[in-house]
């Protein structure tokens, strides 16, 4: 069952997928009437899931359930990762591979492999101050707080 994103308790977990490159217009309309197709259906055990979305900076895909009412499980998981290859192979776009950063340049956001990140490190063309996406982040407490950081108090902190 779709809610609102800004209705979700802090704790309800999140996933949050990014793309090797920004979406169109026309394509981030298109995704949008997908995911609220998808979380619509998406349940767990025959029982429907609170959940929603987000589509930021039209590059991530955040999807986040309120585990209060009903957890998400291994089969509802799997089906939302099935969804995301979905959306990889008609958009031609990689939105699982977890070994790329991404991370704001000024104005831009820009996407790397890791070891072009390091390599960026390495010779300063990065720094701990640059404001870098952490998806690891688990709850959407954790999303609103500490998904833009900057690189230093991120686990991309071993890098300088």
């Amino acid at each position: 069952m779709y809610v609102p994103f800004d209705t979700l308790p802090e704790e309800s977990r999140v996933w949050i997928y990014q793309s090797n490159r920004k979406f169109s217009d026309e394509e981030i309309s298109e995704i949008d009437e997908a995911l609220k197709v998808f979380i619509g259906n998406w349940a767990a055990h025959g029982s429907g899931l609170e959940a929603s979305y987000q589509i930021k900076y039209s590059r991530f895909i955040i999807l986040a359930v309120n585990q209060d009412n009903q957890s998400a499980t291994g089969c509802s998981i799997d089906a939302s990762v099935h969804f995301i290859q979905e959306l990889e192979k008609k958009y031609d776009v990689d939105l699982l591979d977890k070994m790329n950063v991404t991370f704001k340049q000024g104005e831009h956001i820009t996407h790397k492999p890791l070891i072009e990140f390091r390599k960026m490190a390495k010779a300063k063309s990065v720094s701990a101050n640059t404001i870098v996406f952490n998806n690891l982040v688990n709850t959407v407490g954790e999303w609103q707080d500490y998904w833009e950081v900057p690189a230093g108090e991120s686990w991309h902190s071993r890098f300088f």
